[in-house]
């Protein structure tokens, strides 16, 4: 039987309420509303539906200390028994605005034809309706294209055919042509989407005190429409043009020009070093490049255009980050965005958008994996779908919303925000400067958004600087989360500030364009752990042996996805798709389960928590990178150097892995400083692979274990430091 929470919460006192920061005339009628919500959940009541009654009530305010809201949450849960109930809950659906949500207003209209008397409402029937969107993907998919802004040129003359079982993955949408970028660029009555309805707000940085700006869907299209004239006249059809820059407006503009001209985007990442610039223009074959003249962050110019001279001869058409000229002077060849966009003078006001299959190359997206490389994973036209369709169901977005997720189109969440929103008939809001900050935040309250997405790092940042004070997040409804594992502590105070709105958790891969465990406004919502697999996605978790484990057993293991999975990937530009993503994986039900890498946990109430990576990869800051690229950065960094290996530990208490680096020496009876090892380990892979990389931890070990065929066991090293690490902290 579970355990009363009276005794938690009825045992804070005034003075506990005063030492969390409330002042003291106004601790006793904190502490009286506090008592009289928690009162009303009934007496012996469970502590997750007292703290649902306390969060209901509203008694814990975004203005308050984030001292008091740690207090009432710790209480309510304290003694929470995890391994016997799961993770404790934060968030619970309403059972009257569920049937409001996108996935629970397609349930209302057709659970009952779907699952008939098992079919009860959104919230009690949502796993019946998952195992139907499973194994009946053609029913679920011809349902959910109907609610996005997908305009076929030429209708699919089926929505999954399985009949060609090379394709491991199904082929989807047969016969179906359209251009993704037109339908991001059109009216669309169903979703009350006009020429006039706002496409866009944005602010630059240093601006924070001056109205946000608006750029209507019709500005949008006109602007698209001139650069994809101006691409006409430089380059052919099907060239690839590569994009490293800020997520800036005219970088939003570029993407779907290129893309609506029938060229492809190449994405690169703006914090790349010049030799990470160079590997994926090489890669990709990218014709050209759009880039700026700087980065502003913070106040501060930050090169760009030098990094991209100084790692490709492409041509590169260069933005001022300021202004309307140019802060640095052109290579022979490269062209200012002004001569750029003069290509376009005396062309039509309008635009023959390219039509293509289903299935055609839109944009190259790149993924790190254990092989030093970059896997160069192709976008088609089934990717922004997938993306669009999965925001919709789990994160809820809607024609009326606001959405903004700082992020950069070298990063899967950069093509996901654009068409998550245009898809879905939303806004896109563009902070065009650091998100670290207050002033982003207040953005964020200028701009009205509604669906704030961030990763760990960012939250943490705002939390240290307490960014959102005085602040009105009110008007946030839905929260997102990626890239890396959530902190607690982090993420109560982020929801704290939006009045305890759920937080949607989401786990997916560049190559499934998409989450494939993620959260949902269904089903209450825990901190740092994913509520469920996103509709449509079957996966099993496997043991050591690859066996699958049942269902609904808490079990910790390798994730093995169901092939047929719309939107992945189903080739890779350099590498072999079979052996990366296939060989080697066991047969369930008749297909072989596709790889994706993570080891996740199972808990006692269905929840999954990531443990960490099956192979080498690793999450380092919400950019998954290989221990190979680090390493092969890292020998080079002093000649005393024999070897290395690159290890990502996770904190006990949960958080972003941290980056472990472990060190052979060539003389191994040499003693040598190891704070001045980790120095240069910083500088080298600031200086060659990523400036967002920080070293965490240095050793020097005599030698590394390796298997009988000689491979590096990163594992075992990687379970030793972090036992090694744990015994310290006990001390």
């Amino acid at each position: 039987m579970a355990a009363s929470a009276r005794g938690s919460v009825w045992k804070i006192q005034p003075r506990d309420v005063e030492a969390a920061g409330l002042a003291a005339a106004d601790a006793a009628a904190f502490l009286a509303a506090l008592r009289s919500a928690a009162a009303a959940a009934g007496s012996g009541a469970t502590r997750d539906a007292v703290w649902a009654a306390v969060a209901a009530a509203g008694v814990l305010r975004p203005e308050h200390p984030h001292a008091l809201h740690q207090l009432v949450y710790y209480s309510a849960y304290a003694r929470w028994d995890r391994d016997a109930r799961g993770p404790p809950p934060y968030w619970f659906p309403s059972p009257i605005d569920c049937k409001q949500t996108n996935l629970g207003r397609l349930m209302e209209a057709n659970g009952p034809k779907l699952l008939g008397s098992s079919y009860k409402d959104p919230i009690s029937s949502l796993s019946h309706f998952y195992r139907f969107s499973v194994e009946n993907q053609e029913a679920y998919w011809s349902m959910v294209l109907k609610q996005l802004a997908v305009n076929f040129k030429q209708e699919p003359m089926s929505i999954l055919s399985t009949s060609d079982r090379s394709k491991k993955g199904g082929t989807w949408l047969q016969g179906a042509v359209l251009n993704i970028a037109e339908c991001c660029l059109l009216p669309c009555p169903s979703l009350k989407r006009t020429d006039d309805s706002t496409a866009i707000i944005w602010r630059d940085e240093g601006l924070d005190d001056y109205p946000v700006n608006h750029m209507s869907l019709k500005e949008l299209r006109t602007q698209v429409i001139t650069v994809a004239h101006a691409l006409d006249a430089m380059f052919e059809k099907g060239d690839r043009i590569a994009i490293d820059m800020p997520m800036t407006c005219n970088a939003v503009i570029i993407y779907l020009a290129i893309i609506l001209g029938g060229f492809v985007v190449v994405s690169i990442a703006d914090s790349f070093a010049p030799q990470e610039i160079g590997s994926r223009i090489g890669v990709s074959k990218a014709k050209a490049i759009f880039t700026q003249d700087f980065i502003v962050r913070g106040g501060k110019k930050v090169p760009l255009y030098s990094r991209v001279v100084q790692g490709t001869s492409a041509k590169a058409v260069v933005i001022p980050a300021i202004g309307d000229s140019l802060g640095i002077t052109l290579r022979n060849g490269d062209m200012s965005w002004k001569d750029f966009l003069s290509r376009a003078a005396g062309r039509s006001s309008s635009y023959s958008p390219v039509y293509q299959s289903v299935d055609a190359l839109t944009n190259i997206l790149f993924s790190s994996g254990t092989t030093g490389e970059p896997k160069a994973i192709p976008w088609t036209q089934l990717s922004p779908i997938r993306c669009a369709s999965d925001t919709w169901a789990h994160l809820d977005v809607r024609p009326c919303d606001i959405g903004c997720w700082p992020t950069n189109l070298g990063w899967v969440m950069g093509p996901i925000i654009i068409y998550s929103c245009f898809l879905n008939g939303a806004t896109l809001a563009l902070y065009h400067g650091s998100p670290l900050g207050r002033d982003f935040c207040k953005f964020v309250q200028d701009a009205g958004v509604t669906v704030l997405g961030s990763v760990p790092s960012l939250v943490k940042s705002w939390k240290a600087g307490n960014c959102a004070e005085g602040l009105d997040w009110t008007k946030i409804r839905v929260l997102g989360t990626t890239g890396e594992a959530s902190d607690v502590d982090d993420n109560l105070w982020l929801t704290s500030r939006a009045s305890y709105k759920p937080i949607v958790e989401c786990c997916g891969g560049t190559e499934l364009a998409s989450s494939y465990i993620q959260g949902s406004l269904l089903r209450p919502q825990v901190f740092g752990a994913f509520s469920g697999a996103s509709m449509s996605t079957g996966f099993v978790i496997l043991d050591e042996q690859g066996t699958p484990y049942p269902d609904d057993v808490p079990c910790t293991g390798e994730v093995g996805l169901f092939p047929l999975y719309f939107g992945a990937s189903d080739r890779l530009l350099n590498a072999d798709h079979d052996k990366v993503y296939f060989d080697g994986m066991p047969i369930y039900k008749g297909r072989q389960l596709r790889r994706h890498g993570d080891i996740i946990q199972r808990t006692v109430g269905g929840y999954y928590i990531v443990q960490g990576r099956a192979d080498d990869t690793m999450n380092l800051g919400g950019i998954k990178t290989s221990s190979v690229e680090i390493e092969r950065v890292c020998n080079r960094a002093d000649e005393c150097l024999l070897e290395t290996a690159a290890v990502s530990i996770k904190p006990s208490g949960g958080g972003p892995e941290h980056l472990a680096i472990l060190a052979v020496l060539k003389d191994r009876s040499a003693q040598y400083d190891v704070n001045l090892l980790k120095r240069k380990f910083q500088t080298a892979i600031q200086k060659n692979l990523n400036p967002l990389f920080k070293v965490s931890y240095v050793k020097v070990v005599p030698e590394f274990p390796r298997t009988a065929s000689n491979k590096l066991l990163r594992r075992v090293l990687r379970d030793q430091l972090a036992q090694e690490l744990s015994n310290r902290s006990k001390l």
